[in-house]
């Protein structure tokens, strides 16, 4: 039987000026359309409000919760995940909504197509990269995971024929953003599963490892030049994560050292 469309488009968005205006003109479609910005400092509320899509100021550390408030504020049947450097294209909107309308589905998966350096991935591992992101309201209570974020939800899942577009790592500066945002938050994880104590040689493993998988195991150097550029960034993201969780492990903790030694230069005036 037909159901009537009724879809909110939810996107989670901090500092996206340059990003945040196409996003949601591929969403025009949806009968909402809500952003989260977490702690924006550009233009990214104006430029929102402006296409007509409502904005919620709500900072978190963690993606899952913001997914989760997102969620919260929508008063469709339906809702519609999507980031603001990904695009919805006219035909994978009218599968949606066909899917929707017909299908007895409560949950759909979408394979997304990502484009770094300009240039459309097939190996490395991005091939493979399906994500959860069209649900009835009713079947999804939430999210778990800090970082790589997942949903909780009942019912089967289908998946769509229509991929969705993903602009990342754009340029090494919005890579680097990138990595600044999430590998904190990944460290603390990391830290508080208890890993064992990181050494010179952790860092260099953990490195290589994942240069190794993205461009040998995986085939990222199918993909040139672009999938190798991007296999030592992966690797060096892993390196930047572990570096943080060496930080973590210090005892007295590195702020702590930073006081003792103000503490001292400051007793050095004292005595004087």
């Amino acid at each position: 039987m037909s159901k009537q469309l009724s879809i909110s488009a939810l996107i989670i968005a901090k500092n996206e000026a340059e990003m945040i205006a196409n996003c949601i003109k591929s969403v025009l479609w949806c009968n909402e359309i809500i952003v989260i910005d977490d702690g924006s400092t550009d233009e990214t509320r104006e430029i929102a409000e402006s296409l007509g899509a409502i904005v919620i100021s709500f900072k978190h550390d963690s993606f899952s919760r913001l997914r989760e408030e997102a969620l919260k504020r929508a008063k469709s049947a339906w809702v519609l995940y999507i980031d603001a450097d990904e695009r919805v294209t006219p035909t994978l909107a009218k599968e949606i909504k066909v899917m929707i309308e017909t299908s007895d589905t409560k949950v759909f998966r979408v394979q997304r197509e990502n484009i770094y350096f300009g240039k459309r991935f097939k190996a490395g591992g991005w091939q493979d990269d399906w994500v959860e992101r069209v649900f009835e309201k009713n079947a999804i209570t939430g999210w778990f995971g800090q970082v790589h974020e997942s949903p909780k939800y009942s019912g089967e899942v289908a998946d769509l024929q229509t991929k969705l577009v993903h602009f990342t790592h754009r340029d090494t500066v919005s890579g680097l953003h990138k990595t600044a945002a999430w590998t904190p938050i990944e460290a603390k994880e990391l830290f508080k599963a208890g890993v064992p104590k990181v050494t010179l040689l952790t860092l260099f493993r953990k490195g290589f490892m994942e240069f190794f998988r993205r461009a040998v195991l995986k085939q990222g150097y199918k993909d040139g030049m672009a999938g190798l550029v991007e296999a030592v960034i992966q690797g060096i993201n892993r390196v930047i994560v572990y570096i943080q969780v060496w930080e973590l492990q210090q005892k007295p903790s590195i702020s702590e050292k930073y006081v003792a030694k103000e503490a001292e230069i400051e007793n050095m005036w004292k005595s004087q």
